[in-house]
């Protein structure tokens, strides 16, 4: 084979797999577990560094321009929601973001999680453990 055909190959081989890793990027309705209510967009995206990470970039909701953070501490204390990075550090294995950590505003706590795709929405696991057994499961709806 000569190194034509090989980049060739090489290169359809690695645009096949970022195609196959890729489905849960883009953007995603956030859905609150206890009331069924839509709480906002999250664009969920692969950074520079190779890990994946989720900006609230649309809020539903009274107030929703002015929310601000209010329970979060250090940097996040009164930042803005809309802009505020809540899926922070994920890797992707075996099609499931994980390793990383997500970020709730409602009460400014971080938790593991554990992201994956259901029938075409995606689920989003917070837990207290690593493990995954301590937590709530949310339902986020894909953004059309």
């Amino acid at each position: 084979m000569n190194k034509r055909n090989f980049f060739l190959s090489l290169a359809l081989i690695l645009t096949a797999t970022l195609c196959a890793q890729t489905p849960i990027l883009g953007e995603w309705i956030s859905v609150d577990d206890a009331t069924g209510e839509q709480k906002s967009v999250v664009k969920i995206y692969q950074a520079a560094d190779g890990k994946y990470y989720g900006d609230i970039i649309q809020l539903f909701g009274e107030n929703a321009a002015t929310a601000v953070c209010e329970e979060c501490v250090g940097e996040e204390h009164n930042k803005p929601i809309v802009g505020l990075t809540i899926i922070r550090d994920m890797q992707l294995k075996d099609g499931e973001l994980r390793g990383g950590k997500v970020l709730d505003p409602d009460n400014g706590k971080f938790y593991y999680a554990k992201i994956y795709l259901k029938n075409g929405n995606l689920i989003l696991r917070g837990s207290l453990d690593k493990a995954g057994v301590l937590g709530r499961s949310q339902t986020w709806l894909p953004k059309n």
